[in-house]
């Protein structure tokens, strides 16, 4: 029987296909999902406040409507207290009408300079470029011939025509005027109905939508609703606590500056921060005109520009990127964009909703596989793990930028870790483009040669983790090595394998063991041989995938049929699988240990040699002890 299964090409059109359809889809019905949004985020703010309500044995719809009517209540007295301050700072302007024509003055006069002259220039020198030639000497009219004379004379020139209204009684006129009040109205009531239903049956929605999805897919869009929930609410959250923090901060200021109604000015500044970029901006306009009015000089203007401009690049540049990508899992490139999407789609309301609808966005892209692609380029992880950016650094031969990274990871951490988790990892990717044919030799060997660059000044580090005592404790803690007993790492194939030899050598000799590790070209049986292995010492076999098993199982038989007696250990590094079946690989000459990583290897050799050199000490003590007894 045979199972069809979609190609990844045709998976990936389909998930294109349906983006552009959701994006169609989010454009054309934007006036009914525009108000569901907002009413979702709203549903978001007030859920807390209910669920509190409803602990009190209330029941449901008493503090949905007790909630609703507090949240209107309190939104009315801030939006009439600032409209009335407002108002009052507009009347008042008219008493600062001295220094403003001073300024105007000041900014006319100031065309009399140097600058000013040359502004002048310039525009001089523009006008004549923009303007048609004309004759330098005036010449007189010219003289018309017998033709011209007797050529009809050209139409008088076009009347401009006006359409006017016929007037009517006022009456008429009404539509047009409540027009723009009645609009705003209208979806602020669509709004509150579909928040006052959602937090009425957001346990019914929740059911309907696991319902929508399949029973199948439950358990995973539990979590993506969870998610989405968790992150939202964090996001509004601290978006609350980063608004009222810069409204207090610029309150504070204005206040010590002198600019009248600061703290007018500070609760504003918070409000409008909630419509990202653009709300800034027009708070901190107002202030700054008004400094503008009230203050005879340009210090206090100047000092209100630069009290904005240094919150908003503090807050922006460092306070928001680390609270905001933390809790929502968005990078900071990803908000920027994502707000100029939202806002072509939906004009200012999606500006506003931005980063709420991105953090679902990014929840689909995490927990459905067919918009995955969604979180890799929105989320705030990182694109590549610290192997992929290395690999990838050095088949662009960029050998500094790979260095960068090296020591980025290793920064306070152990040498076995880089290893382990960087340098070995981005030595399988390569033997598996070179299998694959995709890795040629050039690159081959600038990879090999830039980690064995790297394995060679690594050889004396030494991580600072703690204090110099804590430090010669753990010194002291080590366990005393039996010099008696040789490590000898053995490659099992080709260069890759040479190095991981190498890696694990130089790792047992920054403990104290005599380790020696063995080029891959020559036979290794045969230099082995050349030092007489004793029984107490120990055969490492280095082997990297993705072929690996082969080889060592080759090396292994070999030693094994050589030197019966000596203990082998195979290393196969990054291998995942069973390693007790995987020791079924190597037949009947099987390893003593099967060992997949540096830190393991480390473990056991030292469990193997302190067993080897507790045996030998143990048969010497009763060797010289039988020697002592009289005869």
């Amino acid at each position: 029987m045979s199972v069809s299964r979609r190609s990844p090409t045709h998976s990936n059109i389909g998930a294109v296909v349906l983006v552009f359809a959701v994006v169609a889809a989010l454009y054309f019905a934007r006036d009914i999902l525009i108000p569901l949004a907002f009413a979702l985020t709203l549903t978001f703010l007030l859920t807390p406040a209910v669920t509190l309500l409803e602990k009190l044995r209330l029941g449901r719809v008493l503090p949905v409507i007790v909630t609703i009517l507090v949240s209107i209540t309190a939104s009315g007295w801030i939006t009439w207290t600032i409209a009335n301050q407002l108002v009052d700072v507009a009347s008042q302007l008219p008493t600062y009408r001295q220094n403003i024509h001073a300024k105007i003055e000041a900014l006319r006069n100031r065309r009399k300079g140097p600058l000013g002259r040359a502004a002048d220039s310039a525009e001089e020198i523009g006008q004549e470029l923009s303007s048609p030639g004309a004759p330098a000497i005036a010449s007189t009219p010219p003289v018309r011939n017998q033709k011209e004379r007797n050529a009809p004379k050209p139409p008088p020139p076009a009347v401009p025509v006006q359409i006017v209204r016929p007037r009517t009684d006022g009456l008429a006129d009404l539509p047009d005027l409540l027009k723009p009040v009645l609009a705003p109205l209208g979806r602020a009531g669509m709004v509150l109905i579909f928040a006052i239903f959602m937090l009425l049956k957001r346990e019914d929605l929740r059911n309907r939508v696991l319902r929508l999805v399949g029973l199948g897919q439950m358990n995973m869009m539990t979590q993506a609703l969870d998610d989405a929930a968790s992150r939202v609410s964090r996001y509004l959250l601290m978006q609350f606590l980063v608004d009222a923090g810069f409204g207090t901060l610029f309150g504070i200021g204005l206040y010590f500056i002198g600019v009248p109604n600061p703290v007018l000015w500070g609760v504003l500044a918070g409000i409008l921060r909630i419509v990202p970029y653009v709300g800034t901006l027009v708070a901190a306009a107002m202030p700054i005109i008004l400094s503008l009015a009230v203050f005879d000089g340009w210090l206090p203007p100047l000092l209100v520009f630069c009290l904005f401009a240094g919150l908003e690049l503090i807050i922006s540049n460092f306070v928001e990127p680390l609270l905001y990508g933390a809790h929502t899992g968005i990078s900071s490139l990803a908000l920027l964009v994502t707000a100029v999407f939202w806002t072509v789609l939906w004009g200012p309301a999606g500006l506003i909703l931005s980063t709420p609808l991105t953090v679902c966005v990014v929840v689909l892209g995490r927990y459905f596989p067919q918009l995955s692609f969604l979180h890799i380029l929105l989320g705030d992880d990182e694109a590549l793990e610290a192997e992929a950016q290395l690999y990838q650094r050095l088949l662009a031969m960029d050998q500094s930028e790979a260095r960068a990274i090296v020591e980025s990871f290793l920064k306070g951490r152990p040498l076995i870790e880089l290893y382990d988790s960087v340098l070995i990892p981005a030595l399988s990717l390569a033997e598996q483009d070179r299998h694959n044919g995709t890795l040629d030799t050039t690159h081959e060997n600038f990879l090999f040669l830039s980690i064995n660059e790297m394995m060679a000044e690594f050889a004396e580090y030494h991580p600072v983790i703690g204090s110099p005592e804590k430090e010669a404790d753990d010194l002291g803690q080590r366990p005393t090595v039996d010099f008696n007993s040789r490590i000898l790492c053995l490659p099992a194939l080709d260069q890759a394998d040479e190095i991981t030899a190498a890696m694990l050598a130089q790792l047992l000799e920054q403990k104290g063991y005599v380790a020696l590790s063995f080029p891959h070209g020559a036979s290794p049986i045969e230099m082995v041989a050349l030092l007489s292995p004793k029984p107490h010492d120990l055969i490492c076999i280095s082997a990297l995938p993705p072929y690996a098993f082969s080889p060592a199982r080759v090396i292994c038989k070999q030693i094994r049929g050589r030197f019966p007696g000596i203990t082998v250990i195979a290393c196969v590094w990054g291998f995942t699988g069973d390693t007790e079946k995987a020791k079924a690989r190597f037949e009947r000459n099987q390893p003593d240990r099967l060992l997949t990583s540096l830190a393991q290897a480390l473990e056991q050799i030292e469990g193997l040699v302190s067993l080897k050199s507790g045996g030998s000490a143990e048969l010497e003590s009763e060797t010289v002890g039988s020697g002592a007894r009289p005869v």
